[in-house]
């Protein structure tokens, strides 16, 4: 499934195609994104049906035979091509020699809930890729069953967003949803807990009237204004996590992860 080196070249209709998917408006309508490095497009070619084709350098196709018979195995053509390719197409400036095309992952939010899903994160409004991409990956190892983002959060398909999953954005299913309101009663509706995360919220993380076992959603806001009133007023309760020391706050990925540990301690302690 491999090409000869040389074939394609940045004026070549493949290379435009995907050197396009770098802005949202062209992902969005053809509902296709970017994964670049050896990690990323080792997650998007163990995802079934994923990876539309691989661009990779004549140097990283030696170094990476086993990301090549793995797209061989899916039926994947791998473009052995050259590195100002690479560079045309990747977002990075020292790009690692190998991209992906693939199909957008995300689904509507009832088929994530009829999967039956017990702990998920919700993002409202989040605006920095890498804070998004960061949360993808801290859900994906606390053990979550999905992420949803709501409201006008960034497109987590960004290639800063996908670079910072760390391969993640493959492993756990992914919903993008504008009406924040209609999804956290769908939450509600179906047995969730809606917990927003505030420094100002009036119970503790590690207070013990907080049942971290059941069936939980965190909602989490906007890096620099938090969750505006009137979406922090649909959560079931809003949690602070504790300061100890003389740090005015967390950043979102951080308050993120310690919310979806503490999560995934009470849920793997019963």
């Amino acid at each position: 499934m491999a090409s000869t080196p040389g074939e394609l070249t940045v004026r070549s209709g493949r290379v435009k195609h995907a050197r396009r998917l770098a802005t949202r408006a062209f992902r969005t309508d053809r509902r296709e994104f970017l994964a670049e490095g050896p990690q990323a497009v080792r997650e998007a070619l163990a995802s079934p049906g994923t990876t539309l084709e691989v661009f990779a350098t004549a140097a990283a196709t030696d170094q990476h035979t086993d990301l090549v018979e793995a797209a061989r195995q899916a039926q994947v053509e791998w473009h052995v091509v050259t590195d100002d390719v690479v560079e045309a197409i990747a977002d990075t400036v020292q790009p690692q020699g190998v991209v992906a095309r693939c199909a957008m992952l995300d689904r509507p939010l009832e088929v994530l809930l009829d999967r039956s899903p017990t702990f998920v994160v919700v993002c409202a409004d989040i605006r920095d890729p890498g804070n998004a991409g960061a949360v993808i990956r801290c859900a994906d190892a606390a053990g979550a069953d999905g992420v949803v983002l709501v409201g006008d959060s960034v497109d987590p398909y960004n290639p800063k967003s996908v670079r910072a999953t760390v391969g993640s954005i493959f492993h756990l299913p992914l919903v993008i949803e504008r009406d924040t309101a209609g999804a956290l009663l769908a939450l509600q509706e179906a047995g969730f807990q809606v917990l927003a995360a505030d420094g100002g919220g009036d119970v503790g993380l590690f207070d013990d009237s907080l049942d971290l076992s059941a069936p939980t959603a965190w909602l989490m806001g906007n890096e620099a204004w938090g969750l505006p009133a009137a979406t922090r007023d649909l959560a079931d309760a809003v949690v602070s996590v504790p300061i100890y020391g003389r740090a005015e706050s967390l950043n979102l990925a951080t308050a993120a992860a310690v919310c979806l540990y503490a999560t995934a301690r009470a849920r793997h302690d019963d």
